[in-house]
């Protein structure tokens, strides 16, 4: 079985990592180069580097502060943030990144997952939803989750890996920042539509929340979380133990 990734998320917002509940009321937290490199030394398995007001704001990316962290560090980077355009995506390749995460370009102009991903691999080519309940259905969130596109979230995820998408980071608003655990139910309506991997964001409290998301679907490859690991309330390291010592293959 292929080992299950672990990935803090840097939310960037002024050039400090910052973190909220629901995508609202958001804290200052650290220096992302200072973090990126903790998590960097500390186990680590990817790190993914949000600029979350990029495209709230229409601007382009920081990239001051991405070439930074991608110096730093030396595990596989994704960023992304104001990505709406494959030059968009040509500039922070060259500042250091790995992959390329897209979200509110993607829904303002769809082709752009397949030039991209026509130019630079599909494996280079991240979707970002970030999706709500509302009235029973999974609805698509833009511009940080600010905006409803009252697109179907699972229909939306199907048509970008038909373009080119090699990877899906879910991030379910509803367990955003709340700690109850992983969004189980949307991922697994996810899981069941593709066949590229699934990252898990949003609602990561504790270790056994990892251990279940895992064990309950065996499909996501990995977990992303940001304040557990922030805050200190969860290490990797101690977090890759409980998963190997539950079954679940993880890189120690």
């Amino acid at each position: 079985m292929i080992t299950k990734r672990i990935i803090p998320c840097l939310d960037v917002k002024d050039g400090r990592v910052v973190k909220g509940v629901n995508f609202l009321g958001l804290a200052d937290v650290s220096s992302p180069v200072k973090l990126a490199q903790f998590y960097s030394d500390n186990g680590a398995d990817e790190l993914v580097f949000y600029d979350i007001t990029a495209s709230a704001e229409g601007r382009a990316l920081f990239t001051d502060i991405l070439c930074e962290v991608a110096k730093t560090i030396f595990i596989p980077l994704t960023v992304g943030g104001g990505i709406n355009t494959v030059e968009d995506f040509d500039r922070v390749l060259k500042c250091g990144a790995d992959k390329v995460s897209v979200n509110s370009g993607a829904i303002r102009n769809p082709d752009l997952i397949r030039e991209a991903a026509r130019k630079y691999g599909d494996q280079c080519v991240v979707l970002s939803v970030d999706a709500k309940r509302v009235d029973g259905v999974f609805r698509v969130f833009a511009k940080g989750g600010r905006e409803n596109t009252g697109m179907d979230a699972i229909e939306w995820i199907k048509r970008g890996v038909d373009a080119g998408t090699g990877e899906i980071v879910l991030n379910s608003i509803d367990t955003d920042g709340v700690k109850q655990g992983f969004d189980l139910e949307m991922l697994d309506a996810v899981c069941r539509v593709v066949d590229v991997p699934v990252i898990a964001s949003g609602g990561a409290g504790c270790k056994e929340d990892f251990v279940t998301l895992f064990q309950t679907l065996p499909k996501v490859d990995a977990g992303l979380a940001a304040s557990i690991f922030h805050f200190g309330e969860v290490s990797i390291a101690d977090l890759k133990q409980t998963l190997v010592q539950n079954g679940i293959p993880a890189r120690i």
